[in-house]
């Protein structure tokens, strides 16, 4: 728990609370803190999935148009009749093909995943553009909406879903071997394999399941709202990654937590409608994501030089 507290992301929040507590308390009123809340558990969802594409040493910056295409299915079907049941399973099964997808190019063809992912991104986006003609899903039943429970406990249901997931998946790391075949095949995918694991299976299954997540955190972002626009999840990508990448995840794989990762959500979460309570123009808050990611690839790259530094003189 030290650790985590004293990490960049822990740091960076208390002290962006703190600014706020004395510059703008209003910062502080439930129902800002309500919506800070809501509008980022989706975000979790998705920052997980990229937490175990992250740990392998891969990178996806198509989750934002995988997020779109979600959304608007679990719209349409929702709109069909289908109820929300069916509009669940649509949107984690249309992830979990897009993510499919990236994972064969990356792991049965060998394409850098950075390559691939915005190769996918930029097609998904102008597929979806193309099929939907930029229209919003709209017209959708009124049982879509908070999942048909109220706003009160619609509101509920998001965020211990999202809470729900979480702690899943900081167990199944910890307890499970396949959570330790993430990090072997992140750390070393060589070693991984002479160990009888099969990186490019690790590597295959992760995307997958990085979809299935973002599929998720799409149907539980849209049923806050009554129609779903077309062209959302815009920066998801940017967001995601740089709460990673500032909870202490390292860009080359193999380091990484989920609780790291949650400080990391909540830091960025907080500093956009903390900026805006502080005075300050929001759109900094996208110069402090790509500031977030440069900071963590750097970091990263000085670490490992400093590591090999370490080695060599050990074996000198």
């Amino acid at each position: 728990m030290r650790r985590i507290a004293g990490s960049p992301a822990g740091l960076g929040l208390v002290a962006l609370l703190g600014i706020t507590a004395i510059a703008a308390p209003g910062f502080y009123a439930a129902a800002n803190l309500r919506d800070v809340i809501l509008s980022n558990a989706p975000v979790l969802i998705a920052a997980i999935g990229m937490t175990l594409v992250i740990l392998l040493g891969e990178i996806d910056i198509s989750i934002g148009a995988q997020f779109a295409v979600c959304s608007v299915v679990a719209g349409l079907l929702a709109k069909s009749g289908m109820g929300m049941m069916g509009a669940a399973i649509g949107a984690a099964l249309a992830g979990g093909l897009l993510g499919a997808l990236n994972g064969l190019l990356v792991a049965r063809f060998r394409i850098p995943s950075i390559v691939v992912t915005l190769a996918t991104m930029m097609a998904i986006r102008d597929a979806l553009r193309w099929t939907t003609e930029g229209a919003w899903v709209q017209n959708i039943p009124a049982g879509f909406q908070w999942a048909g429970l109220g706003q009160t406990a619609g509101w509920w249901l998001i965020v211990a879903s999202s809470l729900a997931i979480f702690l899943i998946f900081v167990w199944s790391l910890r307890n499970l071997a396949a959570g330790r075949a993430i990090y072997a095949t992140g750390s070393s995918p060589e070693a991984a394999r002479l160990a009888g694991l099969s990186p490019r299976g690790v590597v295959f299954s992760v995307f997958v399941v990085s979809g299935i997540l973002t599929g998720i955190a799409a149907l539980l972002s849209s049923i806050r709202f009554s129609d779903i626009q077309s062209n959302t999840g815009v920066g998801l990508e940017m967001k995601v990654i740089a709460a990673v990448v500032v909870g202490g995840a390292s860009i080359s794989g193999g380091r990484g937590t989920l609780a790291g990762t949650l400080l990391g959500v909540a830091l960025l979460g907080v500093i956009g409608t903390a900026l805006t309570f502080l005075g300050v123009n929001p759109y900094w808050e996208k110069a402090a994501q790509g500031a977030i990611i440069l900071v963590g690839v750097i970091s990263d790259a000085w670490a490992r030089t400093e590591k090999h530094g370490v080695i060599a003189a050990a074996v000198h």
